[in-house]
């Protein structure tokens, strides 16, 4: 059979699955299973899978995904930052739309502790939400910066789908979460000063009040009791991996035990919280692996039946530029953003198109972040963006999509413009792999 045909019969039967409603995992499970008995023989076959399925799981890239999976829950159940939301409002005075600019400035500090862009949105809504409401804030400069600040989460380490994609698409653990982070944190900047000049341009957005006075020296007490501590759990992952001295795994463990301590001293930790914390850790971890090990077999099974080598063939023997075809590529990312979550998009996207970009050319650490960017859009993208959804959640009551969807658009076209300069300047997303 032609590879095309192939590569034809197997997308369709996949998007039939996942209309069914069956959970991802267990719709590319069955896929493969057909697969197997349709290019690899059988009983043989599926002693292949078995082999090819032990062997995607049981290698030492997996430790980080678990370990940052296991950090985020600590800090989502422990309670462990919210203090650090009032400090950072302290710190900020009078400047315009401040309440927004907290819920950015905290998004990519407590995305740099838990990893998880929902956790970190539902975690921020539902404290700062109702304060923008007493204060005044219509729900376009509420809820957007909190949707988008809480996207940042996938960004920067530790991101467990950053993690995920790197297995998925065989890239260097390392360079994929260190490359996160300088366009993690451009994207906070332009999102604080989209916020600064529109509450400047419209004042009624965001009304101004008086706050509370603190002296210098008590903003530095707090800062020292309640923001310094958490940059000791952030340097742990991401300084340590900068410096050479820890790998990801080793990163990843530091964080979770230092998570831990600070937990325990901010006296966080009792029965209740390890066991929603552990219980949360396995949910999330297991159904990340069943994901891994679906793709892994059904990346083989594309590459086993040709349609792979037929499809980089194809793409290769065009006369596009390689840069046309990578956008072309990350617009796929984009409109499947518009209806499914990022780790379906991963598990569909990245098995096709890991082969065309190293056939191609292209650095997979800068696709692979670009992809992250992308991805990130897609979690906001209406209509069925999960952010959306989750702002939905904690949203004030008589809160509708549409107005949901508004907040959201501002900060789709700053995510846009970031991946048209990760596209025009690599180096943002691979100066700090390179130092690495």
């Amino acid at each position: 059979m032609v590879w095309w045909l192939v590569l034809i019969i197997l997308f369709a039967a996949l998007m039939i699955l996942l209309l069914t409603g069956l959970p991802v995992a267990f719709g590319f499970f069955a896929l493969n299973m057909i697969g197997v008995l349709w290019f690899w023989g059988g009983v043989a076959g599926f002693k292949q899978l078995i082999l090819s399925l032990e062997a995607s799981l049981t290698t030492f890239t997996m430790v980080p995904l678990v370990l940052f999976v296991l950090m985020g829950e600590i800090m989502l159940y422990s309670g462990v930052g919210i203090k650090s939301m009032d400090v950072i409002d302290k710190w900020l005075g009078r400047l315009p739309g401040r309440l927004a600019i907290v819920s950015v400035g905290a998004g990519t500090l407590f995305s740099a502790l838990s990893g998880s862009a929902m956790a970190t949105t539902a975690m921020l809504g539902s404290v700062l939400t109702p304060q923008m409401e007493d204060k005044g804030y219509k729900k376009q400069l509420s809820m957007g910066p909190l949707m988008a600040s809480g996207g940042i989460a996938m960004l920067i380490p530790p991101s467990a789908l950053a993690v995920f994609l790197a297995s998925v698409g065989e890239i260097s653990v390392a360079a994929i979460l260190m490359a996160g982070i300088v366009p993690g944190l451009m994207l906070a900047i332009f999102y604080f000063l989209y916020i600064v000049i529109r509450c400047i341009a419209q004042p009624e957005l965001a009304p101004a009040y008086d706050p509370v006075r603190v002296s210098f020296g008590g903003k530095l007490l707090l800062l020292s009791r309640y923001v310094l501590p958490l940059a000791i759990v952030i340097f742990l992952v991401i300084g340590t991996m900068l410096l050479g001295v820890a790998t990801p795994s080793e990163a990843a463990a530091l964080g979770a035990f230092g998570a831990f301590v600070l937990a325990f001293f901010y006296k966080g930790v009792n029965g209740q919280m390890l066991r929603k914390t552990v219980a949360g850790t396995v949910k999330m971890s297991v159904m990340l692996l069943m994901i891994i090990a679906g793709s892994t077999a059904f990346s083989q099974i594309l590459s086993f039946s040709g349609a792979s080598r037929g499809l980089v063939q194809l793409v290769t023997g065009l006369q596009a530029p390689p840069v046309v075809i990578l956008i072309g590529m990350q617009l796929i990312i984009f409109l499947l953003g518009c209806f499914m979550e990022p780790g379906s998009i991963i598990m569909i996207t990245i098995p096709i198109f890991m082969p065309i970009v190293r056939a191609l050319g292209i650095d997979p650490v800068w696709f692979g972040a670009l992809s992250m960017v992308n991805l990130q859009m897609g979690f906001m993208t209406p209509p069925f963006g999960l952010l959306l959804f989750t702002m939905k959640g904690v949203a004030p009551a008589g809160t509708s999509m549409k107005d949901i969807y508004g907040a959201a658009i501002p900060f789709l076209l700053i995510n846009l413009l970031m991946v048209v300069l990760m596209i025009l300047f690599p180096r943002i997303a691979l100066l700090l792999p390179s130092i690495i």
